[in-house]
């Protein structure tokens, strides 16, 4: 049997919107936010205490499901690179210094984890990648054209930002912050794009 094609309605300010209205009615979706917020922003803001990053490493862990089986050399790691100046700068570079852990001797590779702790201390300048953003961008590139880039490219952090922001321009959406396109991308590939296996416990997948 044919696979029915899938289409996607264009990218609109009427789509976001509709879009930002469903993630807001969802409430585990904006509660897990607000208790990540609150996290981030008020009661652990810096990366200078082993404990507040523990916590940090350990809620998104949870939250997100990052299969993270060992919190405590990820928030070691990233304390050794005192992030805060580079966070407050936006350096995208940073995501790339904390996503390779050494763990018992294997390197890791933690991308989409490290994109979702830098997101959630400056989130206006680290747009998470997710594999539901990544197939929206992909879809949309294959339909429209409105960028060129091999995927895998967007393993490259500085790409997948640069690409996004393209997206945006593209469609005529610079009236959105790169949080809300992401809230809109991710809504999107997890309507058209659904995985086959259960559910996660939250909205973004490693």
């Amino acid at each position: 049997m044919r696979k029915a094609k899938i289409n996607v309605p264009n990218p609109s300010s009427e789509q976001v919107e509709n879009y930002l209205r469903a993630w807001n009615e969802l409430e585990n979706y904006h509660l897990q936010e607000d208790a990540l917020d609150k996290l981030f922003f008020t009661l652990c803001p810096k990366n200078v205490d082993m404990s507040d990053i523990l916590l940090k490493v350990a809620a998104l862990n949870d939250f997100y499901s990052t299969n993270i089986f060992s919190v405590y050399p990820v928030a070691k790691h990233i304390l050794s690179l005192n992030i805060d100046d580079r966070l407050e700068t936006g350096d995208v570079a940073l995501v790339s210094d904390i996503q390779k852990v050494t763990i018992n001797g294997v390197e890791k590779n933690f991308y989409s984890f490290a994109t979702k702790y830098c997101s959630h201390h400056c989130p206006l300048d680290f747009p998470i990648y997710d594999s539901y953003v990544e197939k929206m961008l992909c879809y949309f590139r294959d339909r429209d054209k409105f960028a060129s880039f091999k995927t895998s490219e967007l393993k490259d952090y500085a790409k997948f930002k640069g690409t996004l922001i393209d997206f945006r321009s593209f469609y005529g959406l610079d009236q959105y912050d790169l949080k809300k396109i992401d809230k809109y991308m991710w809504q999107l590939g997890k309507e058209y794009f659904p995985k086959s296996y259960g559910k996660k416990k939250v909205h973004k997948e490693q």
